[in-house]
């Protein structure tokens, strides 16, 4: 499928691989918190090896290897298998190397949900290996932590810090049924990201209470305290960030320089709006773009005469079902061919029924929509 590209961005023309130096093995495993019998493993087994030679022979990993890394390490840490998880890596095209390589040098790498994996790369942690997710900063907010050094680290471990926010104390939070608890672990501290935030901590633990059986008594449901915490902290989070905005002398959210750019997000017809869809407006909103969910009924009429009226910028389609009815995206497409459509869809056979266009786009992460979606509005 054709890739879609958008003018260059104001701040810059994106770093290439060629503009950053190759690394060593050492140094690409240190980066993303694994050993380094880890990473020949994963090239052994995958093909997710150094592309650069030098002199003498020796392979170095170019900026383009180390995002496919990255991306291998967050899904298997997120429970993917490895395999899925490589071919996923493999697959990711230029705008999505491109963002794990602008995000980089804020070691988004090792800021995941988990400890450093095992010398085979099967995705089971390292013996005695600390986990690492998200600690609540003292205001309550989530900001994201490296993994806890070794003994054998150059950083010494700092003692006496809080004690960091796992995916297993939200997880415990829900099932509890606290919703104070549960809502004050999910706060996203001013001026995070709320798409790491996501990826890292939020997605993680709702795929574990998902694996959960549960005995519950009536009106007890642990899926409802977590998604009632994870709406209130985007909700909260946004509405700081607009009045923040406004305050600093930005256009409000409904002036028409902020709506003409606008992205509209759909779940898949007769779903529920997924909370990753939330999830994915908050993060374009974080990033200076404008984005609204659409619920409620959304037939293919009545999404024709939406988009009709509100002329978006791009249409991002959030989904979690296995196999969707994609008629709405057809719909959309037929009348507004121009227009630029991202579905996520991790199912390579619910794939097939997307139209063939080079406006339509599948995409397999969140991380991916996320900055197709920027691409465009910026």
């Amino acid at each position: 499928m054709t890739s879609l590209r958008s003018a260059p961005n104001p701040g810059g023309p994106r770093r290439k691989a060629t503009e950053a130096p190759a690394l060593a093995v050492a140094a690409v495993a240190k980066r993303l918190g694994v050993a380094p019998a880890t990473l020949r493993t994963w090239d052994r087994r995958y093909g997710l090896g150094p592309s650069e030679h030098t002199a003498g022979s020796h392979r170095r990993y170019t900026a383009d290897d180390v995002a496919r890394l990255v991306i291998m390490r967050r899904l298997t840490l997120e429970g993917v298998a490895p395999v899925d998880a490589a071919r996923a890596a493999l697959d990711a095209d230029e705008a999505e190397l491109a963002l794990e390589i602008e995000v980089g040098d804020s070691d988004d790498a090792d800021d995941a949900d988990g400890a450093e994996r095992s010398d085979d790369g099967d995705g089971d942690p390292e013996p005695g290996a600390a986990p690492s997710p998200a600690a609540e900063t003292p205001s309550g907010g989530v900001r994201l932590l490296r993994a806890v050094p070794r003994a054998s680290d150059d950083e010494p471990v700092r003692l006496g810090a809080p004690r960091p926010t796992s995916v297993s104390d939200v997880v415990d939070a829900a099932i509890a049924f606290d919703q104070k608890k549960c809502d004050q672990l999910l706060r996203i501290a001013p001026g995070a990201d709320p798409g790491h935030w996501w990826s890292t901590l939020v997605e993680p633990a709702l795929h574990r209470i998902a694996e959960r059986t549960f005995l519950a008594s009536p009106g007890e449901m642990p899926e409802v305290v977590f998604s009632n915490a994870t709406l209130a902290a985007l909700r909260e989070y946004t509405h700081a960030s607009e009045e923040a905005l406004v305050a600093g002398g930005g256009p409000p959210p409904n002036h028409p320089s902020r709506m003409r750019r606008i992205v509209l997000i759909f779940a898949a017809p007769g779903e529920q709006v997924p909370l990753a869809a939330h999830a994915l407006a908050a993060a374009l909103g974080a990033q200076g773009a404008m984005a609204r969910i659409v619920t409620g009924s959304a037939t293919a009429h009545r999404s024709l005469e939406l988009v009709t009226m509100v002329r978006p910028a791009a249409i991002a389609v959030v989904t979690m079902q296995p196999r969707p009815v994609l008629d709405v995206v057809h719909t959309l497409h037929e009348a507004n061919p121009d227009l630029p459509i991202f579905v996520g869809l991790a199912n390579d056979e619910a794939a097939a029924s997307l139209p063939y266009a080079s406006t339509v786009q599948r995409v397999r992460s969140f991380t991916g929509l996320l900055h197709e979606a920027l691409a465009v509005v910026r």
